[in-house]
């Protein structure tokens, strides 16, 4: 992606009141931050949400503004970022109604992730969590570490810090989604953990180098941790924590909640029966909550072309012998493509397949991406 686009999404930033939601709307109404730029008053006001106000915004920074320079200044600060036309950017943040119009990294990158081939499964938990929520939260993270799972979080003290702490004691991988400019350490305790993570994993943020904490910040970045999670865990929460805006937002992406049961006497574990109350599945054990988080694809078999042979044609016609190259299948993604032979609607696949559609999503995500089926409008699918 050219450096010119590039330059408006840092420029769009820069004005008051265009957060997130109205740049994707911008971007979706113009096709481009750059048309948008030198767009009129009366064509911006055709985007729901510039009103008066905003659009007031825009005439005084547009006449002070000098996006180049601008941009410039802005990539000797946060040399690493992502927007959502950069072909690196996580795509399952573009499935969401805000997705960070400029999103910071810091450490290792891996493009599996961004695709969505590689599952990230978040842990998310009160800062002071009882001795009960660490020794779980060790034990589930260790086990997702050694069976290949990414696990993401929020990087704060208590159930944060006992996840991020243990998947790389595991040698596994995690990413932290922070509320803070990627190189500012917070809480300071993590000091140790922020210096593992850069060389171990990684560090994410929608705000840039020098933003400090604020109260504001960190629902927001729940946001990010529920997009790319293929299943959010709720370890220990009281009522009022933070971690059950993970899970409202996990909820409204059609992600599957899990938690972690606790005594109603416990302070912390009210808002993870409140969870179980209201639907949320309940961790028994380790092998239980692995088991129903699904398959992982082979990495190493992706490339692994296999002949198969199609009984029926995408119209349900009688045409015989139709072949294609496909990879090998783990069983999860196997049975979703078998039982694809026509167009399908989400709804069915999901009766179809007995799958929640938390793991339904994300396995035709990985679907997608390996180009053996297609979503077409109105959440139906086929095969390519």
């Amino acid at each position: 992606m050219t450096n010119d686009e590039r330059i408006y999404w840092v420029a769009w930033s820069k004005i008051k009141g265009v957060g997130a939601v109205l740049l994707h709307r911008l971007h979706q109404h113009f096709g481009n931050l750059s048309i948008a730029w030198k767009a009129d008053l009366h064509s911006l006001r055709e985007v729901e949400g510039f009103g008066t106000k905003i659009l007031e915004n825009v005439i005084s920074v547009r006449s002070q503004l000098n996006p180049q320079a601008v941009y410039e200044v802005h990539l000797r600060k946060n040399p690493h970022f992502w927007t959502p036309i950069d072909p690196e950017y996580p795509r399952l943040l573009l499935e969401i109604p805000s997705p960070p119009p400029l999103l910071y990294y810091l450490g290792q990158v891996n493009l599996n992730e961004n695709k969505g081939i590689l599952p990230m499964i978040g842990i998310v938990g009160t800062r002071y969590p009882t001795e009960h929520g660490k020794r779980w939260t060790r034990k589930i993270s260790h086990v997702l570490a050694k069976k290949g799972f990414s696990v993401i979080s929020g990087m704060a003290l208590g159930i944060d810090g006992e996840a991020h702490n243990t998947t790389l004691r595991a040698g596994g991988r995690t990413i932290a989604v922070v509320g803070t400019g990627v190189r500012q350490v917070y809480p300071s305790q993590h000091h140790q953990l922020h210096q593992r993570l850069q060389k171990q994993g990684l560090i994410l943020s929608e705000y840039p180098d020098g933003v400090a904490p604020a109260r504001s910040n960190f629902p927001a970045r729940n946001r990010i941790i529920a997009a790319l999670s293929r299943a959010i865990l709720i370890m220990e929460a009281p009522e009022r924590s933070g971690a059950l805006i993970t899970a409202r937002y996990g909820l409204e992406f059609n992600k599957d909640i899990y938690t972690l049961p606790n005594s109603p006497e416990i302070e912390e574990s009210k808002g993870c029966l409140r969870l179980i109350h209201d639907g949320a599945s309940i961790i028994v054990d380790e092998d239980e909550l692995i088991q129903m988080l699904g398959d992982i694809p082979q990495l190493d078999q992706l490339n692994q072309p296999k002949q198969l042979s199609l009984l029926e044609d995408l119209d349900n016609n009688s045409v015989n012998n139709i072949t294609k190259n496909i990879p090998q299948l783990a069983p999860q993604l196997q049975k979703i493509f078998d039982i694809l032979k026509e167009e399908m609607p989400f709804d069915l696949i999901v009766e179809k397949t007995g799958l929640s559609s938390g793991q339904l999503s994300g396995s035709l995500l990985q679907l997608e991406l390996m180009e053996i089926i297609t979503q077409l409008p109105g959440m139906r699918y086929r095969r390519s």
